[in-house]
C-alpha cells in the first residue's frame, strides 16, 4: 500500500469490511515499539446517537414520515 504526498493510505475493502469501518467512521493509529495499530472508534457513534435521543418531537408516524421521503 503507497502513502501519497498528503499521509494518506487507502484501506482495502476487505479490511474496511471486516472491521466495520465506513465512511465516516473515527479511526486512530496507535503507535507500538516499531509498528502501528488502527484502533476503531466505536464509542462515537454510541455518543452521537444519544445526543439525538428525544429530539424528535414524534408527531408522525413512520409510515408518515416515509410517505414525506417519497413524496
Amino acid at each position: 500500500m503507497r502513502v501519497t504526498q498528503k499521509g494518506q493510505v487507502t484501506i482495502p475493502l476487505e479490511v474496511r469490511r471486516a472491521l466495520g469501518i465506513r465512511a465516516g467512521s473515527e479511526v486512530q493509529f496507535k503507535l507500538e515499539a516499531d509498528s502501528a495499530r488502527l484502533v476503531i472508534d466505536q464509542a462515537r457513534a454510541a455518543r452521537e446517537i444519544d445526543l439525538m435521543r428525544g429530539a424528535g418531537s414524534g408527531e408522525l408516524s413512520t409510515d408518515e414520515i416515509l410517505a414525506l421521503t417519497r413524496a
